[in-house]
């Protein structure tokens, strides 16, 4: 690392740099494919190859983007003896688990799915006092690996100390905002810090940033939006409210629900509640409370957009405290990958989830005393960019429960697409899955770039599934060790043979 860190650039140069005097030095936009195809035009990009910029990192694998499968990747690849930096915008890993209050991670529906990072994760998470396991599973609706309920606060720190034990190097307060590449191999990424721009070089590159940003800025082809109607998944701002009787908001519910058939769930919770331990509570808008939503919608309490979804469950080790996830922002009005309109979408949600805070306050038993205790700091994108790789995930895949020679985790996660006016698909049968290649996570254009989490290549459909927590990690996990042992065995990335790793050396072997 240089000893000083000066950005040896004048103020004039700078905006030459910037500017469009030089032919090319902005990628062209051509955003007239059709739209029911999802292509995406690449990103607005700075020719950056002969800019004098101080290089901060010179290392073996840098990951751009610390959600949960960029610091999975991180934290693998450190372990496989590679030296790694991670890249983060925020000042927290864990992305949407930590900045964006999304709790609890949604299971995977089938058993024996977590790969040994996970496990490792869970035991930790354990190990701070608060079990990241549910009490109970209900086999008939929810069940399979990654069922896990992360305290953010709890989260961030464990995040930290596995970096810090690896010697993975974090840095935070950074953000992507070119690379320079050369013969279809990035040679490295360029980066904002709180000193000024700086160039990260690397043997190989991680794409962990859930747009496909990295991907977008070397000439990776991407895809945004469903192919049916070019509309992007809608997004989240979710809160937390302290404050919160959860007995009353429980026995509320039932009252609500009326001739709700109590199942195993409701049992566990009565015992807690008797034994005056945290009981595990969910809040959610069904069918048969419906009225009571659209009641209030008529008082002028809250709006149609406010109650297009709601739901809220309760936080183990955060007494009377429960995770709102919502409001969810209209689909028809706001998009993740529009700027302008993201930006605005906050400020919306923002009025939404007050709004949902008051309603509950002054209706729902178990909330008179309530209060916003916490306010998402990053808002909730299920899906924006996804690239184009060597393989292209589709619906097929998960319908037919397609299984590959080359595969880093399983899924029977169904295609969840929270957007009314498009299909949904029925669940696997239970004990069926399909496997994400690691194909997947590959491109054919650059040859030492590895894409991980909800922007690895799949179509929307398929994306409405591979999306979740838990197979993100997974991923992350088979991007750190094909990083490492690409580097140990001089292979690009995009050349390695994921089944050709020993099988003791992978996280995850498919049974065929």
């Amino acid at each position: 690392m240089d000893k000083s860190f000066v950005i040896p650039i004048s103020r004039r140069d700078f905006m030459k740099l910037m500017g469009l005097t030089a032919a090319g030095t902005f990628l062209s936009v051509q955003d007239n494919a059709p739209r029911a195809e999802a292509s995406a035009a690449a990103a607005h990009m700075v020719d950056f190859e002969n800019a004098d910029l101080p290089t901060l990192f010179n290392i073996d694998v840098c990951v751009v983007g610390g959600g949960s499968a960029g610091t999975a990747a991180a934290v693998t690849a450190a372990r496989r003896g590679a030296k790694v930096v991670l890249v983060e915008q925020g000042i927290s890993l864990g992305g949407l688990a930590t900045q964006g209050c999304v709790y609890p991670c949604m299971p995977t529906y089938i058993d024996d799915s977590d790969t040994p990072y996970i496990k490792d994760l869970n035991s930790r998470m354990e190990n701070q006092g608060i079990s990241p396991f549910y009490e109970v599973i209900d086999t008939d609706t929810f069940y399979g690996g990654g069922r896990a309920r992360y305290i953010p606060e709890y989260l961030s720190l464990v995040y930290d100390e596995m970096c810090e034990e690896v010697g993975a190097r974090i840095l935070y307060n950074t953000s992507l905002v070119g690379a320079v590449t050369n013969e279809g191999r990035i040679v490295s990424a360029v980066v904002q810090t709180v000193e000024g721009l700086a160039k990260i070089r690397a043997k190989t590159f991680i794409d962990a940033t859930g747009d496909a940003l990295l991907s977008r800025f070397v000439g990776v082809p991407t895809e945004k939006g469903s192919e049916k109607t070019g509309r992007n998944q809608p997004m989240s701002l979710r809160f937390e409210m302290g404050g919160v009787d959860l007995g009353k908001v429980y026995n509320f519910s039932l009252n609500l629900l009326k001739d709700y058939k109590k199942g195993i769930f409701d049992e566990m919770t009565e015992t807690a509640l008797k034994e005056g331990r945290p009981p595990f509570i969910e809040f959610t808008k069904w069918k048969k409370n419906e009225n009571f939503f659209q009641k209030a919608v008529a008082r002028g309490e809250l709006t149609q957009d406010d109650i297009i979804y709601i739901q809220a469950f309760s936080i183990p080790g955060k007494p009377n405290v429960m995770s709102m996830n919502c409001p969810e922002l209209p689909a028809l009005t706001f998009s993740s990958t529009d700027a302008v309109s993201q930006s605005e979408a906050i400020s919306y949600g923002r009025k939404m989830l007050r709004r949902l805070a008051t309603f509950f306050i002054h209706n729902v038993s178990g909330f008179e005393h309530a209060y916003i205790s916490r306010e998402a700091c990053m808002v909730g994108v299920r899906e924006s960019w996804r690239i184009r790789g060597k393989y292209y995930m589709e619906a097929d895949d998960y319908l037919k429960a397609r299984h590959f020679s080359d595969a880093v985790c399983r899924t029977a996660y169904p295609i969840d697409i929270h957007d009314v006016k498009l299909t949904s698909f029925k669940m696997l049968k239970k004990g069926q899955y399909y496997e994400v290649p690691y194909r997947a996570l590959v491109t054919n254009e650059i040859s030492n770039l590895l894409v991980v989490g909800r922007c690895a290549s799949g179509s929307f459909t398929a994306q409405a599934s591979f999306r979740i927590q838990p197979t993100c990690m997974s991923m992350g996990e088979a991007a750190g060790i094909a990083a490492a042992w690409g580097i140990s065995d001089d292979t690009p990335v995009n050349d390695l043979r994921w089944d050709a790793i020993p099988a003791d050396e992978r996280s995850y072997v498919s049974k065929g």
